[in-house]
């Protein structure tokens, strides 16, 4: 009877712990879109931990995350400065930053990782993560093309585990794609969209299927376009234009790829197609191939489907 009881009251606590609002959270990968969710996280009120490699990556993440508030301030606070330093500086203490992810992980509700799109270092990553966190705390990728399960296999916490996809830039981005896998627990996933929407944001739920709902949507239609043009069906100019005045999307689907990064989704269909290669919508691009092995990527390095320099 003792040994049920103990069993019961551990079961309870277990229970209650996920469903605990996250309040502590970590976050791997001091670049665009980590120091974007931190930059949110931290204005909500939440203590965040921010973890590279590098101290000179977390710096400029530092540096980047407070020179993106004072844009907010200015719009914000515009006519009360004081009250604008005292946001910035409220914001700032709830970040730190580390290069010691396991010792960092000890003391946390949620790791969301943000790092490289590579699937054996993502789950490297949280493979060692997984044996240094504690029970309750929740695992979640902000992969935009990756399996979720995929990256949860190397953890013994799959219940634990799902997706939080940010968009860029995460501080104006409104959405947030909630990713469950078959495994993920209801309770992990109520706290997950909790956590999104404590965060102002708008959460949608997805299950763990190639590029979700936006990217899954996007990534073909932006493929279709460099088809057209391929086939001589028309000019990367007019299938902008036609985009943009009769569907009404701010850019055109050349334009959105070298925002995007043509090496990004290049990386992106590559993959889908060898999860599914008899899949038409995933087929590789000769066009996009050859742009991205002459180093065009895109607005980011000055050159890609346009001309930036």
């Amino acid at each position: 009877m003792a040994f049920a009881t103990h069993h019961i009251i551990r079961t309870l606590t277990s229970s209650s712990a996920r469903n605990a609002a996250i309040k502590h959270v970590t976050i791997i990968g001091g670049g665009q879109m980590g120091a974007g969710i931190a930059q949110v996280a931290a204005s909500t009120g939440h203590t965040v931990v921010l973890v590279d490699t590098s101290e000179d990556i977390l710096k400029k993440a530092a540096k980047g995350i407070e020179g993106s508030l004072k844009r907010v301030v200015k719009k914000k606070f515009a006519d009360k400065p004081e009250a604008g330093q005292e946001f910035i500086q409220k914001v700032m203490k709830n970040v730190s930053v580390s290069t010691d992810a396991t010792s960092t992980v000890q003391n946390t509700d949620l790791v969301l990782e943000a790092i490289v799109e590579n699937l054996k270092i993502k789950q490297g990553l949280f493979s060692a993560l997984d044996k240094a966190a504690p029970q309750h705390t929740i695992f979640a990728s902000n992969t935009s093309s990756l399996p979720i399960t995929d990256i949860a296999s190397s953890t013994a916490r799959l219940d634990r585990f799902g997706g939080l996809h940010f968009f860029n830039p995460v501080p104006m981005m409104k959405l947030v794609e909630v990713i469950k896998t078959q495994s993920t627990s209801p309770e992990t996933f109520d706290s997950l969209m909790a956590f999104s929407k404590a965060l102002g944001k708008n959460p949608v739920t997805c299950h763990d299927t190639p590029g979700f709902i936006v990217n899954r949507l996007l990534v073909p239609y932006m493929m279709e376009a460099i088809r057209l043009q391929e086939r001589g069906h028309g000019s990367k100019e007019d299938i902008d234009m036609a985009m943009k005045l009769g569907a009404g999307y701010p850019m055109g689907p050349f334009e959105l790829l070298d925002y995007v990064g043509l090496d990004t989704a290049k990386f992106i269909i590559d993959g889908w197609y060898e999860m599914e290669p008899d899949n038409p919508l995933f087929a590789p691009s000769l066009m996009l191939n050859k742009l991205v092995a002459e180093g065009k990527f895109g607005k980011k390095n000055g050159e890609g489907f346009y001309k930036y320099k």
